[in-house]
């Protein structure tokens, strides 16, 4: 039980980074993309190309890097340039990365079983926070500056932003590539980790990483982008640990995906609920305090 929790934490240490990726695009830039299942497997595949054919472990993770800003770059330009919805963009994106994943890895499976990887011979818990915090850092730092700022407000208010004088194309553009490139270095680690890399391993990484995300403000609040990216972290790491425990009490890993869908679904209506129950609170104490009021001349008449 012990150590099938410990890996449970170092794979929510590893979905981490994917699930800051779907932030910066679902929460940041209000930006519903679905390339991150596509993006994810060629994190995966070109970090297992390059990894199986010499290649430094450091190297093809960069560039599992690149191979994710380039496709949310193409997501972006479908969006912005080429005026289709977004939601129709990421879709299109991740089906046209299918077959440019299997035409990278030029079959459906690659075992990186004895070879080196950034993860080799390294105790996960003990490196990978350290990555993990410095990457949240570094988003945070970046969400602070005037490029991160602008992305922000595309986020909350293009009108407004675009009345200052900024391109929204451009920073649609900037935060999808980000977002992506985040998820394919996610990928990348994945399949270093699990030591292989397969043309399925993206399937349903977005609704893992909104699962991730929703979980994470639910749980640990997010006010501020510190406090938000934070939560986001704990939320990867928590719903690896509701995983874990799911298939400890007898659920078939062929489950997970609707567990999750589940998860994903409590935890938005959850809030609503909430926030339902508060009103209607709210609304009774008025109610009371009215009554009250009305009664108490009627008394003082009666008197």
């Amino acid at each position: 039980m012990g150590s099938a929790l410990l890996g449970s934490v170092e794979q929510g240490m590893l979905y981490a980074i994917m699930a800051l990726g779907v932030y910066l695009t679902f929460r940041i830039l209000d930006f519903p993309d679905l390339t991150v299942d596509g993006s994810f497997t060629t994190g995966a595949a070109i970090s297992a190309v390059m990894i199986t054919a010499g290649q430094s472990p450091l190297l093809a993770s960069i560039a599992a890097f690149a191979g994710g800003l380039a496709a949310g770059a193409c997501t972006g330009l479908l969006h912005t340039k080429g005026k289709i919805n977004a939601l129709l963009s990421g879709i299109l994106m991740m089906i046209a990365l299918y077959t440019i994943n299997l035409r990278i890895m030029g079959k459906s499976n690659i075992p990186l079983l004895n070879t080196e990887t950034l993860l080799t011979d390294v105790n996960v818990l003990l490196v990978m926070p350290i990555m993990v915090i410095l990457i949240k850092l570094g988003l945070d730092w970046f969400l602070h500056t005037d490029t991160g700022l602008a992305l922000r407000a595309t986020g909350d208010n293009p009108r407004m932003i675009r009345s200052f004088g900024v391109n929204t194309d451009n920073t649609i553009i900037i935060g999808v590539s980000l977002s992506n490139g985040m998820v394919a270095l996610s990928g990348a680690l994945i399949a270093q980790y699990s030591a292989f890399a397969d043309i399925t391993l993206g399937i349903g990484m977005i609704v893992i990483g909104l699962a991730s995300v929703i979980i994470g403000e639910a749980l640990f609040g997010a006010r501020t982008v510190f406090r938000a990216t934070l939560a986001v972290m704990l939320g990867a790491i928590v719903y690896r640990l509701i995983v874990a425990l799911a298939l400890r009490v007898g659920l078939e890993p062929t489950d997970m995906k609707l567990m999750t869908a589940l998860i994903v679904i409590v935890a938005l209506t959850l809030p609503m609920v909430r926030k339902s129950l508060r009103q209607k609170a709210v609304m009774r104490r008025r109610a009371d305090e009215l009554q009250s009021r009305v009664s108490q001349p009627s008394r003082e008449v009666q008197r």
